[in-house]
């Protein structure tokens, strides 16, 4: 390089140096002096873009917070991780890192990179540090001109780096209180929402899982209106319970609850006992009775397996939605009626539209409000919930005592399927708590469609000494909960000798510390 070229270079970077000083002591908004610092390192260098990164170390990130020459697309993509490229080395060992070309730097990731120029590409990479912390990285992209020039440039970053050094400490001290700020609002609307969820939880609906604290609030905004309602889902998640707790949450709470399952019922039945009949309407017909909607009456009517009815009692249904009157059987005079309509059903309505079976006008009439249930096996946190539930349910109602349920068990439950959703839970826990002999409810007195591999991969297919030892190994672990992992006073529950004990448990690779109460792993 000649004398000349020298002294313009150090023209150039006292010039820069200076300019940064005057307007680093100037009063300006943080965000707007580090922008302008990147605009100015492009001025007098030959930066193609340049980017800022802050080193977020509770989340173990690096990330570009400022930027020039790069688009916000390619902005976004520059996260990474400690010692992860040329970025996250240079934050890990806080040392700066010259790459003279970066086509032939393996530890280049190009992520905010485009790769559109003849010549080689160099990139710098500089950490800023205050107080011995790395906060950070300052790089630049620029064209290559010769390996002199490349460290002159790398210099004159790490002297920017320490200029902006004190900036750049405020604003990420900045961004960890809005950060902390957003932590602990997110954190209170958490206790707000869980809190809100428990105040509007139906006392008759076992469930804290997300979805089910979802569908809760949209019952608890639909039940103060007269809006009618079709509950959607699979048979056995509990349609009518949601449809009950509606009913009790809604202003109509001391008025009827009257319900009707409509599935598998001829339509004579169906439209009498919906609509009611004269007395001589029909042989047999010895006095007047009125149907189902006048029982309702100012109250609620409930209505599941509504995809089943007829072509002619879904026309009368229509007409009671649209007219807010029926005609017993044998007498053409309507009577009014105030009934909120609630409708269930596992089928799908619209197909069922396409296939001409289901009037149109009626499902829009039903589907002003839809409420959908969510099937168990999307729910499977509120299992243990429901386990408990029903334990106690069906201990009391049998008069058998049972302490509670196996590990295994439980492991079943959750790993299961559940086509039959809360009803067939029930049934289980009906069966296990029948066939309970010492209070505890163990795997191999669950259901077999439970136990069988195609319903739940839980089948255990082998000889009868290997299904032995599964339920040795069963009455092991329980052993040592209930002993909080001390193997002598397990081995004494089991009737074997400390030795024995010590065996079987090496047998099948238990680790009986896991027992034990935190204080004493």
């Amino acid at each position: 390089m000649s004398p000349v070229s020298v002294a313009g270079e150090k023209h150039k970077v006292l010039s820069l140096l200076s300019r940064l000083i005057d307007f680093l002591g100037q009063p300006k908004e943080l965000e707007d002096q580090l922008d302008q610092v990147l605009r100015m390192l492009a001025d007098y260098l030959p930066i193609r873009n340049s980017s800022l990164t802050l080193f977020i170390r509770e989340e173990g990130e690096i990330y570009i917070e400022k930027a020039y020459g790069l688009s916000k697309q390619q902005q976004s993509k520059g996260r990474y991780k400690l010692g992860e490229g040329i970025t996250g080395t240079v934050v890990e060992t806080g040392k700066p890192l010259v790459v003279p070309d970066i086509s032939k730097e393996i530890r280049f990731l190009s992520r905010t990179h485009t790769r559109e120029e003849k010549g080689p590409i160099s990139f710098i990479c500089v950490p800023i540090t205050y107080h011995n912390q790395v906060l950070g990285t300052l790089s630049s992209e620029q064209f290559f001109e010769h390996a002199e020039a490349l460290e002159e440039d790398a210099r004159i970053l790490a002297v920017v780096a320490f200029m902006i050094s004190e900036i750049v400490s405020i604003h990420r001290l900045e961004h960890e209180k809005g950060r902390e700020e957003n932590l602990r609002l997110k954190h209170e609307n958490l206790k707000l929402r869980e809190a809100l969820s428990q105040e509007l939880h139906p006392p008759n609906i076992i469930g804290n899982s997300s979805m089910m604290r979802d569908m809760y609030m949209l019952m608890d905004k639909v039940a103060k209106t007269n809006a009618t309602i079709l509950i959607l889902g699979e048979s056995g998640v509990g349609k009518e319970l949601v449809a009950n707790a509606i009913h009790h949450l809604s202003d109509r709470r001391e008025r009827a609850f009257v319900k009707f399952n409509c599935a598998a019922l001829p339509e004579s039945i169906i439209e009498n006992e919906l609509f009611g009949h004269e007395q001589g309407a029909f042989t047999g017909a010895a006095s007047a009775r009125p149907g189902r909607f006048e029982l309702a009456d100012r109250g609620t009517i409930f209505l599941d397996e509504i995809g089943e009815i007829s072509a002619l009692v879904q026309t009368k249904l229509l007409r009671v939605l649209q007219e807010k009157e029926v005609e017993r059987l044998g007498n053409a005079t309507p009577i009014k009626i105030d009934a909120r309509i609630i409708t269930a059903t596992n089928k799908n309505l619209e197909e069922l539209m396409a296939q001409n079976k289901f009037r149109q006008d009626l499902y829009y009439r039903l589907n002003v409000v839809p409420i959908v249930v969510p099937p168990l096996r999307e729910r499977k946190t509120d299992i243990p919930l429901l386990t408990d539930y029903f334990i106690e349910r069906f201990s009391h109602k049998f008069n058998i005592e049972v302490k509670r349920i196996s590990t295994p068990a439980i492991d079943m439950f959750m790993s299961y399927h559940w086509p039959g959703n809360v009803r067939e839970l029930q049934n289980c826990i009906e069966r296990a708590v029948l066939l309970c002999e010492d209070g505890v409810i163990r795997s191999y007195q669950l259901p077999p469609t439970l136990q069988s591999s195609t319903s739940s991969g839980t089948q255990f297919a082998g000889t009868l000494q290997e299904r032995i030892g599964v339920m040795e190994k069963e009455m092991i672990v329980d052993a040592l909960k209930e002993a909080k992992g001390n193997m002598a006073r397990a081995a004494k529950v089991l009737g074997l000798t400390e030795r024995a004990m010590g065996l079987r448990v090496h047998k099948y690779d238990i680790h009986f510390k896991l027992f034990r109460p935190a204080s004493e792993k």
